[in-house]
């Protein structure tokens, strides 16, 4: 079974920092890529960033410049660090990875639980 587990949400105020990780666990052969997508209350989800296996990294017009996606050394792991946070920014982020189990022969898409992060003004 594979797990997704985001941890690092909080309150901080306008301007402030914050550093998401998210850790992928279980039988996993490959990952594909790993994303991260937010959802506002009354709002559609939305793709914040992702990154590659290969390490090619994007992110949405709303973020670039303030948040930054990476690998932890073990490749299981990603973070998101976000900075000059704004009230919009508050959310709840997803951790969501492109992986492939051991003993599978596609990629499935997996979802972690969802890290609340709340921006003061």
């Amino acid at each position: 079974q594979v797990q997704l587990v985001e941890s690092g949400g909080g309150l901080v105020q306008t301007g402030g920092s914050l550093r998401l990780s998210c850790a992928a666990s279980g039988r996993i052969s490959s990952i594909a890529a790993m994303r991260w997508f937010r959802q506002a209350p009354g709002k559609q989800r939305e793709l914040v960033a992702a990154i590659t296996s290969g390490g090619s990294t994007d992110s949405a017009d709303s973020v670039k410049g303030r948040f930054t996606i990476s690998r932890g050394n073990a490749k299981n792991t990603v973070y998101l660090q976000m900075n000059s946070l704004k009230p919009e920014d508050t959310a709840v982020y997803y951790c969501y990875g492109d992986l492939q189990q051991i003993g599978d022969y596609t990629f499935r898409g997996y979802w972690g639980q969802g890290t609340q992060v709340t921006v003061s003004s």
